[in-house]
């Protein structure tokens, strides 16, 4: 089992620990974002030991939500669903795509953090944006809820130190750029969010522990 996984295991029973074991970062930036009452959307990657970082938000007072895929093993599953529950937590399954949609909207609504995770092959369903000099199919879905809902969208990734804490870095609020029309503005912004992403694999490499075909889709 990797080290992050046996350390969310351990950590999850003990928020004393996760407290003491992973700071914030730009804190300031998720404040201001959430006194406009609209929600946060805080986009990242499967980066870091990044179910802990929602734990941590969760244990500071945030009400922490996340979108995440069902797990292939269901026991797994279950026990960090009932550990997420624990720490307050709460759990978006990405499927069915309709019911995560109105989770989503609801979560923010309610001026939630809520977590999505960007780097995921999303095949003919989104748009295609460079991602290390290929063109990678990726998700729409945090420009359009932030749209949709007036959430802010708010860039966050967890970083493993020497030391074997973690640092939860909040960079500044994504003001969204206007395209021409609905598309270009969606594929503008998606591909700004896919360059931040990028840009903090290029500077923690190791961090980025997500085997699975992020190129598999391509254009026609």
């Amino acid at each position: 089992m990797a080290k992050s996984a046996v350390e969310l295991i351990f950590l999850m029973d003990r928020p004393h620990l996760i407290r003491r074991k992973v700071r914030l970062v730009g804190k300031e930036h998720l404040e201001g974002a959430l006194a406009k009452g609209k929600g946060v959307i805080l986009v990242s990657a499967h980066f870091g030991n990044f179910p802990l970082m929602l734990a941590r938000l969760s244990i500071e007072g945030y009400k922490t939500a996340g979108i995440i895929r069902f797990m292939r093993d269901e026991q797994v599953e279950k026990m960090l669903m009932r550990k997420r529950t624990r720490l307050g937590v709460k759990t978006i399954y990405s499927q069915p795509r309709k019911e995560c949609v109105e989770k989503s909207i609801r979560s923010l609504r309610n001026n939630e953090v809520l977590f999505i995770p960007l780097d995921q092959n999303f095949g003919s369903g989104g748009v295609f944006v460079n991602f290390f000099g290929r063109k990678a199919a990726t998700a729409t879905g945090p420009v359009v809820l932030a749209r949709r809902t007036q959430a802010v969208i708010m860039p966050c990734f967890i970083v493993r130190q020497k030391d074997d804490t973690h640092k939860i870095i909040f960079e500044p609020a994504l003001n969204l750029e206007q395209g021409k029309d609905d598309r270009e503005t969606i594929a503008i912004n998606i591909q700004r969010l896919t360059d931040i992403i990028e840009s903090y694999i290029r500077r923690y490499p190791a961090e980025w522990g997500w085997i699975h075909r992020r190129w598999k889709s391509q254009p026609n």
